[in-house]
């Protein structure tokens, strides 16, 4: 199948609009919906095809509150690394949609699957968690497609994380996505609004 201007033009709109959501409506995401963003990640590509994302989905809600305390407590230190006027500043803003967002997912890169063998990894055996923010990547253009946001939080403890869920020990979380409605839409980035921090061109030179 050729691509044509139609498809250049809905991709570059959609990944123009693509942001990083933290201010979330509580409104419920369909099955529907998240059967199709699951889809998209099955697009994905990996390393020798090994596939290595795992993906829970966070419904228990003593395990979400146990995570919004994981975010709270790493964000406090995370923000004690700054001066005083920038610690103000870091401390205004909104970088979790934890409490508000329908919907969580951990997403976890298995470091020893079985699938692919071996190839393309033993030299860099970290192409394993790249296919798995490929995956992530693939879910976040196709939520914005279904006006879905997707906020991926950084700020947590991922030891406190791997013990909570009690996963495999082949498997490293890679992404805490919150996913819901947007309360707000805009093709600016929020840390650029808030003066955190503008955007900047890819570097990019011919040697």
């Amino acid at each position: 199948m050729e691509m044509g201007q139609q498809h250049r033009d809905a991709l570059r709109d959609v990944m123009e609009w693509r942001r990083d959501v933290r201010h979330f409506k509580t409104d419920p995401i369909a099955e529907d919906v998240l059967t199709r963003l699951r889809h998209a990640m099955d697009c994905a590509p990996a390393v020798g095809n090994a596939r290595p994302w795992r993906v829970l989905q966070i419904e228990d809600a003593g395990a979400r509150a146990d995570m919004i305390a994981n975010f709270e407590a790493a964000n406090a230190k995370a923000g004690s690394i700054y001066d005083a006027e920038r610690s103000a500043k870091y401390r205004a803003l909104k970088l979790s949609g934890m409490v508000e967002a329908p919907v969580h997912l951990t997403v976890w890169t298995d470091t020893a699957p079985a699938e692919g063998a071996g190839l393309g990894r033993q030299s860099m055996p970290e192409m394993l968690a790249y296919s798995t923010v490929t995956a992530i990547h693939s879910l976040w253009l196709a939520a914005r497609a279904e006006n879905v946001g997707v906020g991926w939080v950084s700020i947590l403890d991922p030891a406190s994380v791997k013990a909570r869920f009690d996963v495999p020990d082949s498997w490293d979380l890679t992404g805490y996505l919150c996913l819901g409605y947007p309360a707000e839409v805009s093709d600016t980035p929020l840390l650029h609004r808030n003066g955190w921090q503008e955007n900047t061109e890819t570097y990019w030179e011919i040697v």
